[in-house]
């Protein structure tokens, strides 16, 4: 890690440090003084913030995105493709979002996309804060409770890894969390109309926010069914999200002509869906375990009977049910090939929620008949802020130490760089409209501009291979069986075929950047119409090999090798 990555990590250790201490030695007043709690809440955001900035990666995956939210503003409207109708993301919401600014003021969009990221990050640590409190109060009619547990549990969102990984990342994940969290204070707040839609965004968002919609949606109608709502709770909640979903829904099958093609089968999904969800256990180990805690609270504390504390005590359950929905609807899934367990990003914001509000409601909430003694007592036990700091700590070295956080993040941030390297360098100098087919299209599809025409060849954002929807013979949680170790179209049977169909310009035989060695090898489609063509980037031990149409292969080099920035040398 290179000077500048290393003190950053000291000043992310620094915050914790800092916070760690306030949370023990200041737990007495957290739960009595609203300027400590404000102050030290400032001092989580900064911990959230120190957290995020340690990874300060953009994925690959969001260039995509980016490369949409760029032809809309620049009146191409919705397409990856200028003139080819494929929804090749599944984040209409966060697209949108995205758009605004460089539509309204011209901005970058990957600047807007970053800075939005990292202000829902820091959104959710708030949203936790309130909504343990408004649990905790709900169960005591009110009552002031235990404050510092809203703080606890912002901590601990702000120790999440997964969540400050992909907070800069310019994907959708923080906002998808921060609704999730805004559905479930809205539940709390007995809001039906405002959680549908909510529930409705998030699903806008995110696939995955389908689950949140529908389990929500359950807990309500179960909720009604026993007596302990009206009926129009669930009918309410239904109709704020169907204001949104249906012409939404409406707009997607009439604009669209194709969506997005790809996919693995059943059973590689149903085992890479388990390696992802174990992995994640090891991480999250702490995260669980207070789960653990927090489910025998809920069971074994049954004191209160009035129907405030009653209804406190369910609304607990509802971020409890919303994680294992998550992690089971991503496990059937087969989990997903970028690091930091994107996918279950929310799951541990949902759990340190519901950690901590079973505590104050199942301990810390005051009992009959002589509340405050009690209540006094609990407030100035130091066990819930040193397991809160203990458990960021934890989160820490997770990040910075385990293989798929830090490390892996980093590493992909390398890989993005090197493709959106190759894609401006093909972008300036390849003539306008010239097809040019890649594996990985975000990054580089994004620096090449709309001048191009980008064939993804994973079958992401084309649509003939969106209409085709073929599988590829997939590894491990999505990822191509490369077929030389090199490029990624030998493990797309019937898609390498089908891009060679389209005669494109130039194949990019890569999805991970640069190697370090020349590389000739080529895909046995490609043979007789296409030739390898080597590269060196100037100055450097940076290679790139690409497949030129033999016919046009003369004049492509000469427009690749006119800027010096690459070397074009003939394979042996």
């Amino acid at each position: 890690m290179r000077r500048a990555g290393w003190a950053v990590v000291a000043v992310t250790i620094g915050a914790w440090l800092a916070l760690a201490a306030v949370l023990v030695a200041a737990w007495p007043r957290l739960n009595a003084e609203p300027g400590w709690r404000a102050a030290t809440m400032a001092l989580t955001l900064a911990f959230s913030l120190a957290h995020q900035l340690l990874y300060s990666t953009i994925a690959e995956d969001a260039f995509v995105t980016f490369r949409y939210a760029r032809n809309i503003a620049d009146g191409y409207g919705p397409v990856f493709n200028p003139g080819e109708r494929v929804e090749g993301y599944s984040n209409f919401l966060w697209l949108v979002l995205i758009t605004l600014p460089r539509a309204m003021f011209g901005g970058s969009v990957v600047t807007g996309a970053v800075v939005l990221g990292v202000l829902c990050t820091l959104g959710a640590v708030l949203l936790s804060y309130f909504l343990v409190n408004r649990m905790v109060a709900d169960a005591q009619h009110g009552g002031a409770g235990m404050r510092g547990l809203g703080v606890a549990a912002a901590a601990l969102t702000a120790g999440v890894s997964s969540l400050a990984a992909y907070g800069p990342s310019g994907l959708e994940t923080s906002l998808f969390v921060l609704l999730v969290l805004t559905v479930c204070y809205a539940v709390a707040a007995q809001r039906p109309v405002v959680a549908g839609v909510i529930a409705a965004l998030a699903a806008m968002t995110t696939p995955d926010g389908l689950v949140v919609a529908v389990v929500v949606g359950l807990w309500l109608v179960a909720r009604a069914a026993r007596g302990h709502t009206t009926a129009w709770a669930p009918s309410a909640y239904a109709l704020g999200a169907l204001v949104l979903l249906v012409p939404w829904t409406a707009w997607r099958l009439t604009f669209y002509d194709h969506p997005a093609g790809g996919g693995i089968s059943p059973t590689e999904r149903l085992g890479a869906g388990w390696d992802y969800l174990a992995g994640f256990a090891l991480g999250y180990q702490a995260f669980l375990l207070l789960t653990a805690a927090a489910v025998a609270l809920l069971l074994t504390r049954r004191r209160a009977q009035d129907p405030a504390a009653a209804r406190a005590r369910a609304v607990v359950w509802l971020p409890l049910l919303l994680a294992v929905a998550q992690s089971m609807f991503v496990g059937y899934a087969g989990g997903d090939p970028m690091p930091a367990w994107r996918l279950l990003a929310v799951v541990p914001p949902l759990l340190a929620v519901a950690a901590a509000a079973a505590y104050g409601i199942g301990i810390g909430a005051p009992s009959v008949p002589s509340p405050k003694p009690r209540a006094a007592a609990l407030a100035r036990r130091r066990t819930v802020p040193v397991v809160a700091a203990a458990v960021c700590g934890l989160s820490l070295v997770v990040t910075t130490a385990h293989p798929r956080m830090l490390p892996a993040m980093h590493e992909w941030r390398t890989a993005t760089g090197q493709l959106e390297q190759i894609g401006g360098w093909l972008g300036e100098n390849l003539p306008q409209g010239s097809v040019v087919s890649a594996y990985k299209p975000g990054a580089l599809g994004y620096r090449a501009g709309p001048a191009l025409v980008i064939v993804a060849a994973s079958g992401r954002a084309d649509e003939h291979l969106g209409a085709r929807a073929q599988q590829p013979s997939a590894g491990a949680a999505g990822y191509p069986a490369g077929g030389d170790g090199y490029g990624g179209y030998g493990g797309y049977e019937g898609y390498d075929g089908y891009v060679v169909s389209r005669m494109p310009l130039v194949a990019v035989d890569t999805d991970t950047g640069y190697t370090a060695e020349q590389h000739c090898g080529m895909d046995p489609a490609f043979a007789g119409l296409y030739e390898v063509a080597s590269f060196q980037r100037a100055d450097t031990e940076q290679w790139v090999s690409l497949y030129v149409r033999r016919d046009a292969k003369r004049r492509v080099l000469e427009l690749l090798e006119a800027d010096g920035t690459y070397r074009h040398v003939p394979c042996a």
